[in-house]
């Protein structure tokens, strides 16, 4: 019986360091981009990361990302998403959320990715940010965009 219940705490206690560690490590992010942290914000990334934007050009390797993010972050602000709601899925050394974030430009928009435990280290492997555009105005939106695209 001591066993079972050791076990259970043991499962539940470490469910709950993988969670502190995994809102850390995206907490982490946002504030690395909103001081302008080139080298801590990346360092959250995978080698082989990929990062999606809100424009449809906007599918970056980690490495192109970094060459767009640089002068961003070359005045020590780079930018800033405060975190409304964030959910997280799957278990084991891969998980995937979705969070809601405000930004003063964009709205609110949504974050989604994936996290992989690496060498011990919560890494993330994907992400993309999205512009959540409320229904009511997403037809005058989708013409919009269409327009755009026609000038492109």
């Amino acid at each position: 019986m001591k066993k079972i219940i050791l076990i259970i705490l043991l499962v539940f206690s470490h469910g709950g360091w993988a969670q502190e560690k995994l809102d850390a490590l995206l907490d982490g992010l946002h504030r690395d981009a909103h001081d302008g942290n080139f080298q801590t914000y990346f360092a959250r990334y995978s080698s082989d990361a990929v990062f999606l934007g809100t424009d449809k050009s906007e599918r970056w390797t980690i490495e192109e990302f970094k060459s767009y993010a640089k002068p961003a972050f070359a005045d020590g602000h780079g930018w800033t998403y405060t975190v409304v709601e964030r959910n997280w899925e799957g278990d084991g050394n891969t998980r995937w959320f979705d969070e809601i974030l405000l930004n003063e430009k964009l709205g609110h928009c949504r974050g989604t990715g994936v996290v992989q435990l690496i060498n011990g280290e919560w890494k993330i492997a994907h992400y993309a940010l999205t512009m959540l555009v409320p229904n009511d105005i997403a037809a005058d939106v989708g013409s919009q965009t269409r327009e755009a695209d026609k000038l492109q």
